[in-house]
């Protein structure tokens, strides 16, 4: 599970940075709404925990330029504002949740959990698209009209789970890179490529509908026409 932090309070920053990655999360942090707004436009990330008081831009205005970038992923305030016009100024600027400062550990995390089943729409332990159905236990495919199923690799469930989460939006191929090898360079680029290969052919095997479809110049899409 990737995070980013967008905190300029750089004791809290660190606090929560190693609170955060002893839960085994992997954490980004950024001090400054500019630079947090140009990450959570990597669409790269599973969660961002975005503190309201930024430099640059403050984190209203960052959720709400995000939202209007069509980026869907769930993202949980933070603030030493306890008022309930600042909660309803949050929410409605796009936020999930809203945590005010100082809040107990337990509760950040137990807010991490819940924005992180609500962000995979897990109901029964899968997340589906189309004629597809992805159990997330047990990185098993399946494929709803036929009862055809295939296992994943690690990396062919991080594919297939990163577009399902995203269905509807364009991934590029540094995208997928970075959220999946987790940095930026050609070769990993070129394993994009091979993965990708091996994931399509795990939904050819299954004979499913759904596609992964390549958009030329931009990346790639998870698409699933007459079903």
């Amino acid at each position: 599970m990737k995070l980013l932090l967008v905190e300029d309070e750089e004791r809290m920053a660190q606090a929560l940075c190693e609170i955060l990655r002893i839960e085994n999360y992997e954490v980004e942090h950024f001090s400054d709404g500019i630079s947090g707004l140009a990450a959570i436009e990597s669409n790269t990330y599973d969660i961002v925990i975005l503190d309201v008081m930024l430099p640059g831009m403050n984190g209203y205005d960052v959720i709400r330029n995000a939202r209007q970038q069509g980026i869907k992923t769930p993202v949980l305030m933070l603030t030493a504002k306890s008022e309930i016009d600042d909660k309803v100024e949050g929410l409605d600027s796009g936020a999930d949740d809203y945590l005010t400062k100082p809040f107990l550990t337990k509760e950040l995390l137990a807010r991490l959990r819940a924005l992180c089943r609500r962000s995979f729409d897990i109901t029964d332990g899968t997340v589906s698209f189309g004629d597809i159905i992805l159990d997330t236990s047990t990185m098993l495919l399946s494929c709803s009209t036929n009862g055809q199923s295939v296992r994943l690799s690690e990396k062919e469930y991080k594919i297939i789970e990163y577009l399902i989460v995203n269905k509807g939006q364009i991934l590029t191929r540094e995208q997928l890179a970075l959220k999946i090898w987790g940095f930026e360079n050609d070769s990993e680029y070129n394993n994009v490529e091979v993965y990708m290969s091996f994931t399509r052919k795990k939904l050819l095997f299954i004979g499913a509908k759904t596609e992964i479809k390549s958009v030329r110049g931009v990346g790639y899409e998870l698409r699933c026409e007459n079903v």
